[in-house]
């Protein structure tokens, strides 16, 4: 109880907690987690899932339960200190023992590169369905695509376009379910699929990006936190002003509080728990499209005119209709991700920038109040996190994107080194992650057994994947 009563005087337990739902009040607090399910479904399943698919058919489907577990595990883990402190997972990195931020610089270096790479990616693959329905080519029309989003999001109005990708992306949720449920034939080859084995002669370049961009990716685990912080489990965030819940009836007593916390964690597992399911329907689903349409022609969704294969998916089922909601379905979709993707890197940088700039345990750094004093001066607003924010959207997931986009045309080449990177990367965030929850959170709230053993075995699959990815890299 000492070291809980130390915890909790610290600052790593909330002074108050909103009372959590009880009965049906419940409920209302899953929908956002189908939400967060049709954001997270991007590029892992309607390209890198078809690709697998086509090359294996189904007997990758034991390693998608297994990642899609772990990913239920990890985000849950990333979404418990946000509930239980009111802090984002980056404020507590700053604390780890150490050289000082040394797990925010292991975080934001690599994703500099991933959100770059990841929306250069996304933008071309939408270029490539346009291209198949516009005159004009992918470049084109790929950097039309993150010209267009930069701008939204730069402007902050991407919200009014969120709705409209959210709704396709569940038209083409429900059209790949439905699809799939009419070509498949039976389940005894798919039941197969879930007995884990290895193909000879895999290409880890094929699996690992898939692997990386399954349900949320390395960063979207880091995003599921403000997921759960915008949406109010526990009480929302309690630096940011404008996305803390509305005052409800607050639990004052330390023990009341940790009673409560453990409620809303239980709250935020069920939600995570149906978006991930969800999720893990949609790619099982684009699967069998992949293995039963793709595999026995001998396609591979490849090229700059990759939406042209993955047309193939719905044509053969709903007909010329279907290819062109299909594309449709793409061009919104993966549209929102591109604009979804730029507003959650955006956010995550300025944070981490933000945190960077300030001595654990000081308001803030000589560089911060320079900062400061200047915007008071002049009126620069740029350390604002709403500026920073935006010059990230503009710099790192505009204007490079762009160049990347004019320099390699094919859209599966560019997403496969960004789901290779987030394999790779998903490691580190799952063990630091960890660290800080079990170091920081008191005793009663903090990771137990079962859940360390699970993050753990979670970091170590991920990495055997990006090893075995950079061994056979170097042998070639």
């Amino acid at each position: 109880m000492a070291v809980a009563e130390e915890r909790q005087s610290s600052g790593f337990l909330r002074e108050r907690v909103p009372l959590p739902p009880s009965g049906w009040r419940r409920c209302a607090w899953y929908g956002p987690g189908l939400l967060w399910m049709l954001s997270a479904v991007g590029t892992g399943s309607i390209l890198f899932t078809p690709r697998v698919a086509s090359a294996y058919e189904y007997q990758f489907a034991w390693l998608l339960l297994l990642i899609v577990f772990f990913m239920a595990v990890m985000i849950r883990e990333m979404g418990r200190y946000s509930v239980v402190t009111g802090l984002t997972l980056m404020e507590g990195l700053q604390h780890l023992p150490g050289p000082r931020n040394w797990a925010l610089w292991f975080i934001f270096i690599p994703q500099l590169f991933a959100a770059a790479i990841g929306i250069a990616g996304l933008a071309a693959v939408v270029g490539s369905a346009l291209a198949s329905l516009l005159p004009g080519g992918t470049t084109f029309y790929g950097i039309a695509t993150v010209v267009t989003c930069t701008g939204f999001t730069v402007a902050g109005k991407y919200m009014r376009l969120e709705k409209l990708s959210r709704l396709l992306a569940l038209a083409l949720v429900v059209m790949a379910l439905v699809a799939a449920l009419v070509v498949f034939p039976n389940s005894e080859r798919l039941l197969q699929g879930f007995v884990p084995g290895w193909p000879e002669n895999t290409e880890l370049y094929l699996v690992l990006p898939w692997v990386g961009t399954i349900l949320a990716g390395s960063m979207g685990i880091v995003w599921f936190g403000y997921w759960t912080a915008t949406r109010g489990f526990g009480g929302g965030l309690l630096r940011t002003r404008e996305e803390t819940p509305e005052e409800s009836e607050q639990v004052p007593d330390s023990a009341d509080r940790v009673e409560s916390l453990r409620s809303w964690i239980r709250l935020m597992t069920a939600a995570a728990a149906l978006g991930v399911g969800g999720g893990f329907l949609v790619i099982l689903a684009f699967m069998i499209l992949g293995a039963e349409l793709l595999a026995p022609q001998g396609l591979m969704p490849e090229g700059p005119d990759v939406a042209v294969d993955l047309a193939r998916l719905f044509s053969e089922v709903w007909g010329e209709a279907g290819k062109y909601l299909l594309m449709a379905a793409v061009v919104v979709a993966i549209g929102g991700s591109v604009l979804a993707n730029q507003d959650g890197w955006g956010r995550s940088f300025a944070d981490i920038s933000l945190v960077l700039l300030r001595r654990p345990g000081a308001r803030s750094s000589r560089l911060h109040r320079m900062l400061r004093s200047a915007e008071v001066r002049v009126g620069w607003r740029f350390l604002q996190r709403t500026s920073l924010k935006r010059a990230y959207i503009a710099t790192i997931t505009g204007l490079v994107p762009l160049a990347i986009i004019l320099v390699f045309e094919d859209p599966v080449e560019i997403m496969s080194v960004s789901g290779i990177i987030a394999a790779a990367h998903t490691p580190f965030i799952a063990g630091v992650t960890l660290l800080v929850n079990r170091s920081q959170l008191p005793e009663g709230l903090a990771p137990g057994r079962i859940s360390t053993l699970c993050m753990l075995l979670a970091a170590c699959v991920y990495g055997v994947f990006a090893l075995g990815y950079f061994w056979n890299f170097l042998n070639a």
